[in-house]
C-alpha cells in the first residue's frame, strides 16, 4: 500500500492566533528548549518548547507577556537583547511589575486575567493586583505601566493585540461550558453577563 501523503498539519488554534499577532507586530517566533523566553534585538523572540513550560502556561501567554515587556520599555527596546532587561538584576523588579500590570489590564478587556496570568516567581504579585491594575496605588511600577498602556492602545501594536485578545475570548466563550475544571478555559469568562459584552477595544 503506498504511503499516505500528508497535505496539511494540525495547529493549535490559539497558537495560530498569537503567532499571527506576533507576525503582525514584526516578531518572528522561534521555539527552543534552551530558554524560557529571549528576544535577540533583531526581530526574533525565542520561547521555550511546550515540554519546558509549566502546565498552566501556553504560547499565547508567553507572547503577550513579552509584548508587554517591549511596550513597557518603549520602542528603543526593540533593538536591545531581552528588551534591555537583565532578569537577574534586582533593580529591574519594577520593570517586571509594570509588565504584569499592563498584562492584567489588557487581559481584563475580556475578563481573561486569570487565563493570561504570570506563571513565574512573580505570580503572587500578579494575583495581588487591584481591580484596576493601572490605578495609582503607590507602586512605582504604575507610571511605567500607564505609559505602556497608551502604546498598547494607540501604537502600531494596538490592532494585533486587540484582535488576538478578542479572538482568544471568542474561543473561551465556545469552550467554557465543557466540563473540565482543570483547564485554564474554565478560569476565565466566569461572569457570564460581562463575558457576553466585553469592553470595546
Amino acid at each position: 500500500m503506498p504511503a499516505r501523503i500528508v497535505r496539511s498539519i494540525y495547529c493549535d488554534p490559539l497558537d495560530l492566533i498569537w503567532l499571527n499577532a506576533a507576525r503582525s507586530m514584526g516578531i518572528r517566533i522561534n521555539r527552543s528548549a534552551d530558554v524560557n523566553a529571549s528576544w535577540d534585538g533583531s526581530g526574533v523572540l525565542t520561547i521555550g518548547t511546550p515540554e519546558t513550560l509549566d502546565a498552566d502556561d501556553c504560547l499565547a501567554q508567553m507572547i503577550l507577556h513579552e509584548a508587554c515587556h517591549a511596550l513597557c520599555e518603549g520602542p528603543e527596546s526593540l533593538s536591545k537583547p531581552d528588551w534591555g532587561l537583565d532578569s537577574f538584576d534586582p533593580a529591574k523588579k519594577i520593570h517586571e511589575h509594570a509588565c504584569l500590570r499592563l498584562q492584567a489590564a489588557l487581559a481584563d478587556r475580556h475578563q481573561m486575567r486569570s487565563f493570561f496570568a504570570a506563571t513565574t516567581i512573580f505570580r503572587r504579585y500578579y494575583d495581588s493586583l487591584p481591580d484596576d491594575p493601572l490605578a495609582d496605588d503607590g507602586d512605582p511600577a504604575v507610571t511605567m505601566a500607564q505609559a505602556a498602556w497608551q502604546r498598547a492602545c494607540h501604537g502600531e501594536w494596538a490592532e494585533p493585540l486587540a484582535t488576538a485578545l478578542r479572538q482568544t475570548w471568542q474561543i473561551a466563550v465556545i469552550v467554557r461550558d465543557i466540563p473540565n475544571p482543570q483547564t485554564l478555559w474554565q478560569a476565565c469568562c466566569s461572569d457570564r453577563d460581562q463575558a457576553q459584552h466585553p469592553e470595546s477595544d
